[in-house]
């Protein structure tokens, strides 16, 4: 059986798949029940942590880093000086969009490591409203 490609993961598909009223809930469930070996950015935890925090609960929150941290496959990639220096060059080089920290270290992680495939439905790693799984 051939391997699996490695996949990056964006904090709209975790969100996605934990929160059954997202849209794209039922694409990524079919996803995360059989994936590939998974890397995602300190950053997108972080991100995700805040969003459930928010939108729902402190209870929901703890829940979403309880899941991160019992996926099994997932590498988690650490944000420190060298890493902001690289995503820094990459927000300026996109200046004409929104790109958030996290979406371009997501993007220093897959061009670094030669990720092919993004699990997001950010329209900054995907396209507007259509997730992007390569």
């Amino acid at each position: 059986m051939a391997k699996k490609t490695e996949c990056y993961v964006d904090t709209s598909a975790f969100i996605a798949f934990l929160d059954r009223s997202d849209s794209f809930h039922a694409l990524f469930r079919r996803l995360f029940s059989a994936p590939p070996s998974l890397s995602t950015s300190s950053l997108v935890v972080a991100e995700g942590h805040g969003w459930f925090l928010r939108r729902y609960d402190r209870n929901r929150a703890i829940q979403f880093l309880a899941f991160i941290n019992a996926l099994r496959g997932l590498t988690i990639r650490g944000f420190d000086a060298s890493e902001l220096a690289k995503t820094g060059r990459i927000v300026k080089k996109f200046a004409d969009q929104n790109l958030t920290l996290t979406d371009a270290h997501g993007l220093a992680i897959m061009r670094d490591l030669q990720i092919g495939c993004c699990w997001s439905t950010d329209r900054h790693l995907g396209m507007d409203g259509v997730p992007l799984v390569i």
